[in-house]
């Protein structure tokens, strides 16, 4: 009753204002239903000055999650809370191909009922994305997260292992990677690298478990083939870099005075940002990473790999073949590829 009580007055605020505009979003709840959240935005002219107001109006409970089903939910979510559909002036969405398609996404479905409903992608959902199409071209960069998540999972897993973590590591604490918030990694990233130290004193001592052969073999390669590597070490310095430039963008993005002018200025900072640190980057990141290893005791080189060679034509010399030092490889495939892949994607998703 309290509930249908302040809806009633949230709706009246909304059909005071007369325009409005719509903010859905779904995820599915613990019982793996999905749930879709309605919000509504509008100018509230009850207090003193006249701002705009975001109200959350209904959680619905989604069983069709097709273009066409989400759609419907809302239609008849309105009718019910007695609000016209030609009176929004915008509507708000992630990214999927359902919400934001452009011929039979929920928004262009609107937009044919209502040419005036204009569709705002959202900002940081965008930015989210970009930073999945980062991770996900480049194998290496994959192979990086992948470690950071099996250290969490490896130590969270069991209270002796936490335990044997806490002992070492007396400050922050591992975290586990989210898989929807990617520029919250920033802070999984952050855990390793600023206590890179007291984590591998943890996963030597995990490697003198002689009850659980497996955590014996996993805390043994984490440190051989990681933690000794000096590559990893690099890895983090760079992804701290940009995780971070990105994150303190992404928490610009949902200030509640947040506006289309400033919007614009912090996405060009940010790819200013990259030019820079295209340019620079990775000589200030060599720098830190070669101070880190030091502090390990590891050498500050990059771990030679064999090369395979393909038989050479008739027509083709030694000469024709480009070959690269390690670090220059680094640089050329891992570094200045997820630079590029960040300007190129944040200009295609806020073109």
């Amino acid at each position: 009753m309290l509930a249908d009580e302040v809806r009633k007055k949230i709706v009246a605020k909304v059909k005071h204002a007369k325009y409005f505009y719509v903010i859905l979003d779904c995820t599915p709840d613990v019982s793996h239903k999905e749930q879709m959240s309605l919000i509504i935005c509008c100018l509230d002219d009850s207090q003193s000055s006249t701002k705009i107001e975001e109200y959350w109006v209904h959680f619905l409970e989604v069983d069709d999650t097709s273009r066409l089903g989400l759609f419907t939910h809302l239609q008849n979510t309105l009718i019910t809370l007695e609000l016209d559909i030609d009176d929004i002036r915008d509507q708000g969405y992630d990214n999927g191909s359902n919400m934001k398609g452009r011929h039979k996404g929920v928004q262009s479905r609107l937009l044919e009922v209502n040419p005036r409903a204009f569709f705002t992608p959202c900002g940081c959902h965008s930015l989210n994305l970009m930073l999945y199409d980062m991770a996900n071209s480049c194998p290496k960069v994959m192979s990086f997260f992948g470690v950071i998540q099996c250290i969490y999972t490896l130590f969270s897993s069991s209270t002796k292992r936490w335990n044997i973590f806490k002992n070492h590591v007396k400050g922050l604490t591992v975290k586990p990677l989210s898989q929807t918030r990617w520029e919250s990694h920033v802070e999984s990233v952050k855990d390793i690298k600023e206590q890179i130290v007291q984590i591998k004193d943890a996963l030597v001592d995990l490697t003198y478990d002689t009850e659980y052969p497996k955590t014996k073999s996993e805390a043994e390669s984490l440190v051989l083939y990681e933690f000794e590597n000096f590559e990893f070490l690099l890895g983090g310095v760079i992804w701290y870099k940009l995780l971070h430039a990105i994150n303190t963008v992404s928490k610009f993005l949902q200030y509640e005075a947040m506006n289309i002018n400033v919007a614009i200025k912090l996405l060009q900072r940010v790819i200013s940002f990259f030019e820079k640190y295209r340019e620079h980057g990775f000589d200030n990141a060599m720098s830190e990473a070669k101070e880190m290893a030091s502090q390990m005791g590891i050498e500050a080189t990059f771990r030679e790999k064999r090369i395979i060679r393909r038989k050479n034509q008739f027509d083709e010399s030694m000469s024709d073949e480009i070959t690269h030092s390690t670090e220059e490889s680094f640089r050329v495939d891992y570094f200045l590829f997820i630079v590029d892949k960040a300007r190129s994607s944040i200009e295609i998703r806020f073109a």
